[in-house]
């Protein structure tokens, strides 16, 4: 497939606007993002499989704002950078 169709552009670039919202809750609404991801994982009952192991990494607030946020980072940058290729791919097309 060399040549994307508008669909295909148009659902990535809404996945895209899925984790941006999600990386914008996680730096400018920290609090809130955190308790609503708790809460879901404490819910009862249960949907997550791996419950136990999301709500080991919860413990540490501070800890884990930190690496999410370090890897919000790295993830932006390759959002944004696939984002661009896929649509100037769909342009050249």
């Amino acid at each position: 497939m060399n040549e994307p169709s508008l669909g295909f552009v148009i659902l990535f670039l809404l996945f895209s606007a899925l984790f941006f919202s999600n990386t914008y809750r996680l730096w400018f609404k920290t609090d809130e993002y955190y308790q609503s991801l708790y809460d879901s994982l404490t819910r009862e009952p249960s949907i997550y499989p791996f419950r136990d192991f999301f709500l080991k990494r919860l413990e540490n607030k501070r800890r884990w704002v930190f690496w999410q946020k370090i890897f919000s980072l790295l993830g932006t940058a390759a959002v944004l950078a696939v984002d661009a290729l896929v649509v100037m791919a769909w342009l050249n097309s």
